[in-house]
């Protein structure tokens, strides 16, 4: 049994009532490892420091933490940890709700001057939305752009559409989504109630029904049972009396975590550990699993590729599956829509009568009872009704064989639209399924090439034993299952900064107070001063020497101050307003001065420049950015020339549509491609560690 990487609808439905009793609790700090994992560090005056973990990669999790558990804190704090400090720090924890029984989760934090939600999509490709007082998307982990819907910084959050929710559903409205399926019970109970399978097959075990059994064969006992199993799980999750369990398998290693006893797993003889709360218990549970992923990572000499292979394929074959139920479900949508308007007359009768009665005031239980007696008689329209809901203002009616559901209150053509509504509705379905798909295709050939380079590798190592006294090949990065990871902190971080071909410091100021602690501060007499001719550009130092070494006189190269000068230009307002070259100057310190003439105002990080300039006309704005694997792993960007020299791989881009955010994910997304090693370029370049280094505004990348 694999060991359960991602919560279910139940988990978060019974989640939420236990963080609900944290209201009130104070937000001392954001912290976000790599790009999925956010952390909120908070305070309770009841209970003390409050953890709470949010994960939306591989691991979908939410769940409160042992402060033991937790993760230490990572270096420089990025662009999103940084905006969620200055919304949240203080703010009081106001809430948590389950959107309908999809896998999301909204939190809610009220502060004086701002609120602010978070929303948490544990489904899918996973993402973490914040939204402002609106619902208007300040910023989020991935930007979302489809048919259905749009998660973007500026645009208005959008749910994904809502589905059935099987812990509210009436015994009626089990029954027609039941008698729509053409597969079994449990397959049923998993999709088309969205219980998954876990759940599906537990409910059968409650309800003492066969699991395999044929919806056609199924009886109205059966679907009594298993309401009445429904209304059990209801109860128990709406409670908040939990008796959570964790579940292991032969080896002690865990593989799921519940908020109560499941049958199924101890019908399956998996051993169980209980635990006071269902947070406790999920803590332990993703606190063991990563620690298996450690050993296994740790005491492994060969990764087991077809192991991986034969998931991959499993999951391929799973998404074939849906692809196709999607296609039989959109065309079975339009099929009814289409009898429709073939037995138009006899809809037009049926919704006709029953919207006339109900007008009259007749209740639904005596329309039932008119149309079974009008069916005895023989009348056609009363034939073809074979169901009345009066708690849905629904009607089902028969059609070659073929049953529809009618909302009473709209005519054939309406109900025929909502048809084909829920047909394109299915099909969008299909889309992000056969989208999937391809991602999948592609892992799946990325664990067979690394298969066959080990295999090589394993080959060769005679070879290169033989070869040891011989000088060492040059390290292929890119394809190396591991890169160790090697950095250290440095001064100049806070600033915009590269190192040209000639191995020379450039620093930028990001903001005016940048720009006035570089003049003061760092400028040094035998450094170099770079503007551009464009207002808004930043401060830029090429640095003789660092801050802590003797002054000394330095002759630079053309290409360095050329460099430079780029770096000036790329940086500057220009790029913001589209334009791909600009001039730049260039003058001594002695020449750079805070003094403003007689009756002049110098802004804050603005400086008056006195003396000859000299000039670099037509500078291309144009930036690479790439990874640096020798002597220190890390993000690097900046004037190509100078990157292209120092990165095992770059990107090269100019002015262009793509918003700073969106570029920076589309370049980890190009870097995280070339590297064998995908965990390296997500530990060392993620999309806000990359956004450091791209031009504000929007950003073409260039590189096919």
């Amino acid at each position: 049994m694999d060991p359960k990487r991602e919560l279910t609808s139940v988990d978060l439905a019974a989640l939420v009532t236990e963080l609900n009793r944290y209201e009130g609790a104070k937000v001392d700090k954001a912290y976000l490892y790599g790009d999925d994992l956010l952390r909120l560090k908070m305070r309770d005056f009841d209970r003390g420091r409050l953890e709470l973990l949010l994960e939306v990669g591989e691991i979908k999790r939410a769940h409160l933490a042992a402060q033991e558990h937790v993760p230490d804190a990572p270096g420089r704090p990025p662009n999103f940890a940084m905006m969620l400090r200055n919304r949240l720090n203080g703010a009081d924890f106001a809430g948590v709700e389950q959107y309908e029984f999809d896998r999301i989760l909204t939190f809610t934090f009220e502060r004086g001057d701002e609120n602010t939600k978070i929303v948490v999509e544990l489904f899918g490709q996973g993402n973490i939305a914040v939204l402002d007082e609106t619902g208007e998307v300040v910023r989020s982990l991935e930007t979302v752009r489809l048919k259905s819907r749009t998660v973007a910084p500026g645009s208005q959050y959008e749910y994904p559409a809502s589905r059935l929710d099987p812990l509210t559903v009436s015994r009626d409205a089990l029954g027609r989504n039941m008698e729509q399926s053409d597969t079994d019970v449990v397959r049923t109970l998993a999709t088309q109630l969205n219980l998954g399978g876990l759940y599906a097959e537990e409910l059968c075990t409650r309800a003492g029904v066969e699991k395999t059994l044929d919806i056609a064969d199924a009886t109205a006992e059966d679907y009594d049972a298993v309401y009445d199993a429904i209304v059990d799980l209801r109860q128990q999750v709406r409670s908040g009396e939990f008796d959570p369990r964790l579940y292991l398998g032969d080896d002690g290693e865990v593989v799921d975590v519940t908020p109560f006893p499941l049958r199924e797993h101890q019908n399956a003889g998996l051993d169980e550990e209980a635990y006071d709360t269902f947070n406790d218990a999920l803590d332990e549970y993703f606190f063991r699993l990563d620690l298996t992923a450690d050993e296994q990572e740790a005491t492994s000499n060969r990764p087991d590729f077809e192991e991986e292979i034969a998931k991959q394929q499993r999951i391929i074959d799973q998404q074939e599956g849906a692809i196709e139920g999607f296609e039989q479900q959109a065309e079975d949508e339009r099929e009814r829509a289409e009898l429709l308007y073939a037995n138009y007359d006899l809809v037009d009768d049926v919704l006709s009568t029953v919207r006339g009665a109900r007008e009259e005031g007749v209740p639904w239980d005596d329309i039932a009872a008119r149309l079974e007696e009008g069916a005895e008689q023989g009348i056609p329209e009363a034939e073809a009704v074979t169901n009345v809901d009066g708690a849905n203002g629904t009607v089902t009616i028969e059609l070659d064989d073929a049953t529809v559901t009618l909302e009473v209150s709209m005519g054939v053509e309406k109900n025929a639209d909502r048809l084909y509504t829920e047909a394109k509705r299915i099909e969008e379905k299909k889309e992000g399924a056969l989208a999937a798909i391809e991602d999948t295709r592609e892992e799946l050939a990325a664990v067979k090439k690394r298969r066959d380079e080990w295999e090589a590798d394993d080959e060769d190592d005679e070879d290169d034993e033989e070869d040891e006294d011989e000088e060492p090949e040059e390290t292929d990065w890119l394809a190396l299952d591991s890169v160790p990871v090697k950095s250290t902190e440095h001064w100049f971080e806070r600033f915009r900064w590269f190192h040209t071909s000639s191995g020379y410091l450039v620093v930028g100021g990001r903001n005016a107070d940048q720009n006035e602690e570089l003049v003061k501060k760092y400028m040094s007499k035998h450094d170099r001063f770079f503007h551009t001719q464009a207002h808004g550009g930043p401060v830029t130092l090429l640095k003789a020497t660092g801050p802590s070494e003797p002054a000394q006189a330095v002759d630079f190269s053309d290409e360095t101050l050329r460099e430079a000068a780029q770096f000036a230009v790329s940086y500057s307002s220009i790029w913001k307003e589209g334009r791909f070259a600009d001039d730049a100057y260039m003058v001594e310190p002695s020449q750079v001065s805070k003094t403003p003439e007689s009756g002049e105002y110098i802004e804050k990080g603005s400086f008056v420049i006195r003396g000859d300039r000299e000039y670099f006309e037509d500078v291309a704005a144009k930036v690479a950015v790439g990874i640096q694997c020798e002597d220190e792993t890390r993000v690097i960007g900046g004037p190509p020339s100078a990157i292209e020299a120092r990165a095992e791989t770059t990107l090269t881009l100019t002015p262009g549509q793509y918003a700073q955010n969106d570029a920076a994910k589309l370049c980890y997304r190009r870097l995280r491609e070339r590297f064998a090693d995908k965990s390296f370029v997500r530990k060392i370049a993620s999309p806000d560690q990359i956004q450091e280094f791209l031009p504000p505004g929007g950003s073409d990348i260039v590189d096919e």
